[in-house]
C-alpha cells in the first residue's frame, strides 16, 4: 500500500517523537532506581531503547521506511528514493518529533518541558565515536533492507543497542535525536554546545558508508522491498 506524503511526514513526527520518548524516559527512570550505578542504567537505558527502535520500525516502516533520522532521509535523497522536498519535510517532522518526545518524557517524570543538558560529550574521541557509529548504522541498513528486508528492524536495533555498548559517545547517530537529547539535562542528554561536532560527524559517518555500499556493491538495487529505506510511496 502506497502513502500520501502528509501521512508519511506524520509518520515520521511520531515515530521520532516516541524514540526519543524511550531515549529520555528511560534514561530518566535509570538513573533515578539505578542507585548510583552509572552501568546499569545505561543497560537499562539500552534495552528500553533497543526494544522500542524495533517496535517502531516495525510499526511505521510500511509507511514512511521508518527513517527516524535525517542521515538516513538524506542518504536516501542522494541515492534517489526520495525527492528533496520530500527530504526537507521528513527531517523537519524527524527533528519537530524529537523535541516533541523530550518533551512528553518531562511531562512523564513531572521534569521541566525543557531543560537545557549540562552533560559534557566533547572531545575527538566522542566525535569519531559518532562517525563510526552512523558509518556501521548506515552499513546495517545498506546492506539489509536490499538484500533482506524482513531482518532490517531487528538488525537495526540490535546493531543501535550494541552501538551504544562499544562506542564512547553511546552512539546518538542521528541528529534529530541529538538535537532533542540537547534540550533534556538529565542522563541522556548532551550540552547545546556539543551537539554541533555530533550532527557533522554523523552525516559525515553516514555519507561515507552510503559511498562505501554504492562502490562495493554497485548493482545495490534503487529501490528497498521493505523498511528502514523504503522508495516508491506515491503522492
Amino acid at each position: 500500500m502506497k502513502f500520501n506524503l502528509r501521512v508519511r511526514v506524520v509518520a515520521e513526527f511520531l515515530g521520532t517523537a516516541f524514540l526519543v520518548a524511550a531515549v529520555v524516559g528511560s534514561g530518566i527512570m535509570a538513573e533515578r532506581l539505578s542507585g548510583g550505578n552509572v552501568a546499569l542504567a545505561l543497560l537499562a537505558n539500552t534495552i528500553a531503547t533497543g526494544a522500542a527502535l524495533v517496535a517502531l520500525i516495525l510499526a511505521f516502516g510500511s509507511i514512511s521506511g521508518a527513517h527516524f533520522n535525517p542521515v538516513v532521509s538524506v542518504a536516501d535523497a542522494w541515492e534517489g528514493g526520495l525527492t528533496w522536498r520530500e527530504t526537507l519535510l521528513y527531517v523537519l517532522a524527524q527533528i519537530s518529533g524529537g523535541i516533541g518526545g523530550t518533551i512528553a518524557a518531562h511531562l512523564m517524570f513531572r521534569l521541566p518541558l525543557v531543560s537545557l543538558s549540562q552533560h559534557a560529550r566533547s572531545g575527538p574521541a566522542q566525535v569519531f565515536s559518532e562517525f563510526v557509529a552512523t558509518f556501521g548504522l548506515m552499513s546495517v541498513i545498506w546492506g539489509c533492507s536490499r538484500s533482506r528486508p524482513g531482518v532490517t528492524p531487528f538488525a537495526v536495533a540490535s546493531y543501535i543497542t550494541a552501538a551504544y555498548w562499544f562506542t564512547a559517545s553511546t552512539s546518538f547517530a542521528n541528529p534529530a535525536v541529538t538535537i532533542a537529547r540537547s534540550l533534556s539535562d538529565t542522563f541522556a542528554g548532551i550540552r547545546p554546545a556539543d551537539a554541533l561536532p555530533f550532527i557533522l560527524a554523523q552525516f559525515a559517518g553516514g555519507m561515507a558508508a552510503t559511498f562505501m555500499f554504492r562502490w562495493m556493491v554497485p548493482n545495490l538495487p534503487a529501490s528497498a522491498a521493505n523498511v528502514v529505506v523504503r522508495h516508491g510511496a506515491a503522492e
